[in-house]
């Protein structure tokens, strides 16, 4: 199975072509690096000639509300296109837990605007909504930063490893268009402040962290139901002890 992986370059892609290549199929890693760009359109007939499956893992690289929307919104409708003109059969595109919740986060909105333009194209498809990564603890944390002080959020989140994320990117590859959302998260609840004030701890940050009922959350304000998963996702099988000790 010929399987294009958009984004193949980053930390999910890389994974998710290993695990697939691994299991024997045809993995294409696609990035501006390799010569596609989904924003201008540049290489992407040639790297979907013959490709069954695309999963976009692309992330923005900017976060600023009008360029993240620019950029989801034009780089999946250029996709969408040219996986139409190729005859893909199935769309895989890794999206965020929480995200129809979180409408004050221009992010989000983003996320959103993206999984309307794959339901609306007509392209077979499956979203993996995925909790916080493990991997972006320490980006968390740069995000809530004021000087030496760190303000975060004491909601719930339910963070996951991204081998976990990419193993089921790769499960959800290979099996039929399940033409909806699914989930997935990691093991276990923490709350947000207080992970974060652990890892800084053990990677040896001294900055404190602040624990604030009411502080954003990449501008949105969140509650214990914002980021968590909802009942029957899947869970990832590392926990954060596990992933911290393999980091």
């Amino acid at each position: 199975m010929k399987i294009v992986v958009i984004g193949g370059s980053g930390l999910i892609g890389s994974k998710l072509v290993a695990r697939l290549r691994s299991a024997g199929h045809e993995a294409v890693p696609a990035s501006p690096n390799s010569g596609v760009n989904t924003m201008t359109g540049e290489g992407l007939a040639e790297a979907l000639a013959g490709a069954d499956v695309v999963v976009d893992v692309a992330n923005s690289p900017s976060f600023e509300d009008a360029a993240v929307l620019a950029f989801f919104e034009t780089s999946s409708r250029n996709l969408l296109a040219a996986e139409k003109v190729a005859g893909v059969t199935h769309h895989v595109a890794l999206s965020v837990v929480g995200t129809q919740r979180l409408a004050d986060s221009g992010y989000m909105r983003a996320k959103a605007a993206q999984e309307a333009l794959i339901r609306a194209s007509g392209v077979p498809y499956t979203i993996l909504h995925a909790t916080q990564f493990f991997e972006f603890l320490g980006g968390i944390a740069h995000s809530a930063a004021a000087g030496e002080a760190i303000h975060l959020s004491t909601a719930l989140f339910q963070p996951i490893a991204a081998d976990d994320v990419a193993a089921a990117l790769a499960a959800i590859a290979v099996a039929p268009p399940a033409n909806a959302t699914t989930e997935v998260a990691g093991p276990r609840p923490f709350r947000m402040d207080e992970l974060v004030r652990r890892y800084l701890g053990e990677t040896g940050d001294a900055r404190g962290v602040v624990g604030e009922a009411d502080a954003r959350y990449f501008g949105a304000r969140i509650d214990d139901a914002s980021l968590m998963p909802a009942p029957g996702a899947s869970l990832g099988a590392t926990d954060y002890d596990s992933w911290f000790a393999a980091r």
